[in-house]
């Protein structure tokens, strides 16, 4: 199995990419609502704050690859030859997942600004609602180890300038290259 996973900081187009690739017809897994979930079932209200206190509480009480490990039961039950995992925040992660096959990473990048525009334009519930909340969720994601994640990527995709077209076309052009090149 090869699997796709997909890092960049908060707002930085990781899903837009996943959602392209699952478009071309690829399985994807999205790590974003393993922590979503898992915020509703505490009877909490899935915003910018409770979802960041249960992702960092779950790391804290189960390791740093916790997320990816809850994750790993869907990659089982999947019959995919290729999976695209959405939302790697850390290098534990990848290693959690390299357990399950072989394990391509692929890191999406923007500006800040980029980033700040894009997550208020997504309005998603965790949002964050201003430019403090968006500096504190990058810290946050800094903190677990998204930048080593980012460095060690076996390929990086640039979202500064890209149409959400563009960018989904520029990661299926790279997936297939990866599926033609990996067996």
């Amino acid at each position: 199995m090869l699997i796709v996973a997909i890092t960049g900081m908060p707002g930085a187009g990781k899903s837009t990419a996943a959602k392209a690739l699952e478009a071309h017809g690829f399985a994807r897994i999205t790590m974003g609502d393993v922590i979503r979930e898992e915020t509703r079932r505490r009877g909490l209200e899935p915003d910018e704050k409770n979802t960041g206190k249960v992702m960092l509480e779950l790391r804290e009480q189960y390791g740093p690859g916790a997320v990816a490990e809850v994750c790993v039961r869907s990659l089982k039950a999947s019959k995919e030859s290729v999976v695209i995992v959405d939302g790697i925040r850390s290098y534990a992660e990848v290693e959690v997942f390299a357990r399950e096959g072989r394990v391509k990473l692929l890191a999406i990048s923007a500006s800040r600004d980029r980033r700040f525009k894009l997550l208020r334009e997504r309005a998603r519930s965790d949002a964050p609602a201003t430019r403090a909340g968006f500096d504190e969720r990058d810290k946050r994601e800094l903190s677990i180890g998204v930048g080593n994640a980012l460095a060690l990527a076996d390929e990086s995709l640039s979202n500064e300038r890209a149409t959400p077209e563009e960018l989904g076309n520029k990661a299926v052009e790279l997936v297939e290259w990866w599926v033609s090149t990996t067996g």
